[in-house]
């Protein structure tokens, strides 16, 4: 058997065990060592990274589930760091639900991962923090890269053990999750308009904010312009104040 073979064969048996043979002329509790390291590196990272998602299930379920990932799942990145935007993408694209997992398995891990996401991504250099007063209506605006535009299905800030929604809302729930100039990750609820305003921007970047209005008021034909110019300034000043909303360094 050529080396590529065994190498198939142990991996095969490490994410696989029950399923899987080990190679050849192996002693099993030389094969248990691996077994056991490299499935409790992966379920410490996601344990970690999906507190709330695990209260969920009983050790077994939890277990489980990461096991099908283990087994199902080809992480495209070599990092520790990238495991849990890996299990987001399995959940969310090849995994079918069991009757262990609850309705909103997929929004809520995506909430938790967010979070990791913006305390681990990096600062961008160029970003300016904007003087709301004197500069928000002449200079260049941009969504901040540690920042982040979100809406869900369900309230996912109230979800816990002991509340549990049994169905999706009626109306999405909007988000920006961002770090702060102390570096904590912090989150507040938004609303469409909100939500419509910061997509906007994160579509255009260096949108100017005569040119955001025009583009909201082609949206809301139901707002005067002039409604729209005032409450897209208000929300502007409150975004720029959190540093959601930068210029950017164009030197």
């Amino acid at each position: 058997m050529s080396f590529q073979a065994i190498q198939h064969d142990f991996m095969a048996h490490i994410r696989d065990p029950d399923s899987q043979s080990a190679p050849q002329g192996i002693e099993d509790r030389r094969m248990a060592i691996y077994r056991d390291l490299f499935f409790n590196n992966i379920a410490g990272f996601i344990s970690s990274g999906f507190p709330v998602l695990k209260t969920f299930y009983s050790q077994h379920d939890w277990h489980a589930l990461i096991r099908r990932f283990f087994i199902e799942h080809d992480c495209q990145s070599p990092y520790f760091l990238d495991i849990a935007g890996e299990f987001i993408h399995y959940l969310a694209t090849t995994y079918t639900k069991t009757p262990a997992d609850p309705i909103f398995i997929i929004e809520l891990a995506h909430y938790e991962w967010v979070e990791l996401d913006v305390s681990v991504c990096h600062h961008n250099e160029d970003e300016i923090i904007i003087n709301p007063t004197d500069e928000l209506a002449s200079t260049a605006l941009y969504f901040s890269d540690t920042a982040r535009n979100l809406s869900y299905q369900f309230a996912v800030q109230q979800i816990s053990v002991d509340h549990q929604p049994t169905e999706p809302s009626v109306q999405p729930h909007y988000y920006v999750v961002y770090r702060d100039s102390s570096d904590e990750v912090q989150f507040m609820l938004t609303n469409p308009m909100t939500a419509l305003l910061l997509s906007l921007i994160e579509a255009s970047p260096g949108l100017f904010f005569a040119q955001l209005c025009e583009q909201v008021t082609q949206r809301a034909p139901q707002f005067s312009a002039e409604q729209i110019r005032q409450g897209a300034y208000q929300t502007l000043v409150a975004m720029a104040d959190k540093a959601v909303i930068v210029t950017k360094n164009q030197g």
